[in-house]
């Protein structure tokens, strides 16, 4: 069998990548190890950069999230008590970003591969890209016991942090760049109306806290933990005391509780892999790199990603040249960095580090003083938080 791009793996940046070349008529296969219903079972990110929401409209795939997308214009900040809004409207000169789950927007990409006859093997086992430091790269997987082989022009790796894209670069050409943090986030889903129209983002000294949502009659809530918390030792009741503890007493009383859907514990990590291309390979998305979720920046982060790569390989396959893929790699680590910069920040302003003891709190009390008292501050924070362009 033979394609021109092989796509391993068939999460948002894949199937992003698949639909966008398939509109411009360049031929693809995307590999995906898991089922669909397991890929669709996934919770994760849920604010979208406008930069995102276009490029879903460029692949077709955006007409449900500008139906029943929630548009939000600014956050809030708790801290000390008080609540403090940026407006992140006013303050880019009439930018937002979208409360849309990452679970739509696979389904809707996935929709449209459907519709538009795009292939995706799923349940693809032992999936092996071979040779790609050459001209002629191709890559093998097994399906229902019997082996195949894709040969290809290129092979997009898109299969995440734990994928076998960035596993087989040879250690001698990558180089990582990595940071973990002594804490998690214990989250659960519930059908209840959100608390606040707006994400509420909360600085404690109980730990951080935040209050998202998935639409109007289902909220996304976390707290900060200890990496050593079990998830069996959290009831609902336990976890509804402790986010009310850390919310102002105001937000606290209005809080509606219920029976969680869904429950779990994430570590956070900032990560980065360089050079991203490797010969005939390109690593995008959480192959890539990986953000703490405080900034909304890991599924917007791998949609530039995206922009880069498939520019790159229209340029290729439409114009005869090669100088978008060339610089790939230098452009997209460029946006990634700062938004690894801004999703360190927003972290560290925000999560109780303990082991920096009371003159780190100052630092960081100080820090939230100055952002509520500086328009240049909350400009700052606004301009990364709805996504630095292209």
């Amino acid at each position: 069998m033979r394609t021109q791009i092989v796509i391993i793996g068939s999460g948002p940046a894949g199937l992003l990548l698949g639909q966008l070349l398939t509109n411009a008529g360049i031929e693809n296969i995307i590999l995906e190890r898991a089922s669909k219903d397991y890929v669709l079972s996934r919770i994760r990110a849920g604010v979208l950069e406008e930069g995102m929401a276009g490029m879903l409209d460029e692949a077709g795939a955006g007409e449900r999230m500008r139906k029943i997308g929630l548009p939000h214009d600014g956050i809030e900040i708790a801290f000390d008590g008080r609540k403090h809004r940026i407006d992140l409207h006013e303050l880019t000169g009439g930018k937002r970003v979208i409360v849309y789950g990452q679970t739509e927007v696979t389904h809707d990409l996935m929709d449209k591969r459907e519709a538009t006859g795009g292939t995706t093997v799923y349940e693809a086992a032992n999936v092996q890209p071979y040779d790609f430091d050459g001209d002629r790269p191709y890559v093998t997987y097994e399906k229902d016991g019997v082996t195949h082989r894709i040969d290809c022009d290129f092979i997009a790796g898109c299969d995440g942090y734990h994928g076998i894209s960035r596993k087989s670069v040879p250690e001698r050409a990558i180089q990582t760049y990595e940071r973990v943090y002594p804490f998690g986030w214990l989250g659960i889903i519930a059908d209840v109306r959100p608390v606040s129209e707006e994400l509420i983002y909360a600085n404690h000294t109980r730990g951080f806290a935040l209050c998202s949502m998935r639409s109007m009659t289902r909220s996304r809530y976390y707290v900060q933990v200890g990496l050593e918390e079990k998830i069996e030792d959290w009831s609902d009741d336990r976890f509804w005391d402790e986010i009310r503890r850390r919310l102002p007493e105001a937000t606290a009383e209005t809080m509606e509780t219920g029976p969680s859907l869904e429950k779990s514990i994430a570590p956070l990590r900032s990560f980065v892999a360089e050079p991203l291309r490797f010969g005939r390979l390109f690593l995008a998305g959480d192959a890539g790199h990986i953000v703490p979720p405080t900034g909304a920046k890991g599924l917007n982060l791998a949609a530039s990603d995206i922009r880069y790569l498939f520019d790159g390989l229209r340029e290729y396959y439409q114009e005869g040249s090669a100088a978008g893929l060339d610089g790939y790699a230098e452009k997209a680590l460029q946006r990634i960095w700062k938004a690894e910069r801004f999703s360190w920040w927003m972290t560290k302003t925000l999560h109780l580090f303990p082991e920096e003891g009371a003159f780190g709190q100052k630092i960081q009390h100080a820090e939230l003083d100055y952002l509520f008292d500086s328009a240049a501050a909350r400009t700052s924070l606004a301009e990364n938080y709805v996504g630095l362009p292209y």
